[in-house]
């Protein structure tokens, strides 16, 4: 077949254009949806609203207020029950997990099989009432891909990418069998998996940054420091040098976005700050001073709740984690009451049984937060650090609240949370509607 090269008459253009127009069929808008006899948790106010009503047109809120009509609308009626921002998680591995570490490192394993596994998780985490989640490392693009074109049912998700870490560092993931690729010219399984990136030097954490880039990575995920689930790093190690963890903050600044990192003691934290680094994960064997500096340079601690045992933790995992089960109780109120800007994660890894209780991990905040606050700090608060990616944010619009021109990421409860926030462990039974980007994905009858 030859295609012509030759330009069209715009004249011809505009009427082939019309013609075409005429053939297509035209897409029907979306119904709108009314909420009716609601009482809202905006995002950001520690009480609900008197009855109201909420008007969703398209992927947006409308409208929210007690006289709003709207004849063309679909009505959903409350009965008095909290409509509030869906849930967000910003510190997920939606393929980590999904599976236990053994089949993740199986050679058997296909990124297809990973991807289709992902996907049966990522559902059942929106039907938890999650619409935004921030993953912060492994094989994620073919499952958001699936997510955002219909193919799969999930959450929102900005993605990381395959975490960079340098060798022997806490995102080496090699098995014993497999030397370094320096030597061997090999890369490892969980490299070819898209679980990370092992990268030494500037060059080498350059190109690793790049490439999450071109992938569409919304921010960068670095180790920085020893964790509790790798084998090779003890806790107390600092990893990656400033020149290396500069190079990577270098990269990432220059497409407008930030760098944040695995890490949990004073000394990487420091470091990692002065790279430029926007935000931690973890931090719970922190101190004060550190804590103070994060606050003078704006740095987020995305923190989470460890457990003491999970189903299928190892014996030395248990051991790695006793300290961070100690730091974890006196780092939340001291994070609080010094005025750090905190977010709130899971970080479930290689126990698909543990992702039943991403609810539950919520109540674990009540010791040092007021019901009102663990809902800011879950949806309002949480969508200020996925707003940290700005341009390379992968959805537009804003997330968290409930307000006019917001994007419509609803629960509808059945009861007030302020009053009773344990109403949120049990989304099976209490959440009546959610809904993401203005379409109900779950609906029950009271």
């Amino acid at each position: 077949m030859l295609i012509s090269l030759i330009p069209m008459n715009p004249i011809l253009l505009s009427v082939a254009s019309l013609l075409l127009l005429l053939v297509l069929p035209i897409a029907e808008a979306a119904q709108p949806i009314l909420f009716q006899n609601v009482r809202v948790f905006d995002g950001v106010n520690s009480t609900l609203s008197a009855p109201t009503r909420v008007l969703v047109r398209g992927n947006l809120i409308k409208t929210v207020g007690p006289e709003i009509t709207a004849a063309d609308a679909r009505v959903v009626d409350g009965r008095g029950g909290t409509l509030m921002p869906g849930l967000i998680d910003v510190h997920v591995h939606m393929t980590f997990g999904s599976m236990p570490i053994t089949t993740l490192m199986s050679p058997t394993l296909t990124p297809a099989v990973a991807e289709s596994t992902a996907a049966i998780e990522a559902k059942a985490m929106l039907f938890r009432g999650f619409t935004s989640v921030r993953d912060v490392g492994g094989p994620v693009w073919g499952l958001k891909a699936g997510i955002d074109s219909g193919k799969y049912s999930g959450p929102r998700i900005w993605p990381s990418g395959p975490a960079i870490s340098q060798t022997s560092g806490h995102g080496d993931m090699r098995l014993p069998s497999e030397p370094s690729r320096r030597f061997s010219g090999q890369m490892s399984h969980a490299e070819k998996l898209g679980a990370g990136f092992i990268a030494d030097g500037r060059d080498e954490v350059l190109t690793a940054v790049r490439e999450n880039l071109r992938f569409g990575a919304s921010q960068i995920k670095l180790m920085a420091g020893g964790g509790t689930s790798s084998d090779y790093d003890p806790l107390d190690v600092t990893q990656y040098t400033l020149d290396e963890m500069k190079a990577a903050v270098e990269a990432a600044e220059d497409w407008n976005t930030y760098v944040t990192v695995h890490a949990y003691h004073p000394r990487s934290v420091r470091r990692a700050i002065e790279a430029g680094v926007k935000c931690v994960e973890h931090g719970q064997l922190l101190d004060e001073k550190t804590l103070k500096l994060m606050v003078d340079r704006g740095v987020w601690l995305s923190l989470q709740n460890l457990m003491a045992d999970t189903p299928s933790m190892t014996e030395s995992r248990r051991q790695k984690r006793q300290p961070l089960l100690v730091g974890q109780d006196f780092i939340w109120p001291l994070a609080k009451r010094l005025g750090v800007k905190l977010a709130w994660g899971t970080d479930f890894l290689f126990d698909p049984a543990l992702n039943i209780e991403q609810n539950d991990y919520i109540l674990r905040l009540k010791p040092w937060f007021k019901p009102a606050e663990i809902l800011k700090l879950i949806t309002h608060d949480n969508a200020q650090l996925l707003a940290l990616s700005g341009p390379r944010s992968p959805y537009t619009g804003k997330l968290g609240v409930v307000q006019e021109g917001a994007l419509a990421d609803l629960i509808l409860i059945n009861g007030d949370p302020i009053a009773n926030i344990d109403l949120l462990a049990n989304p099976a039974t209490n959440f009546v509607v959610i809904m993401k980007d203005g379409k109900i994905v779950k609906e029950m009858r009271l």
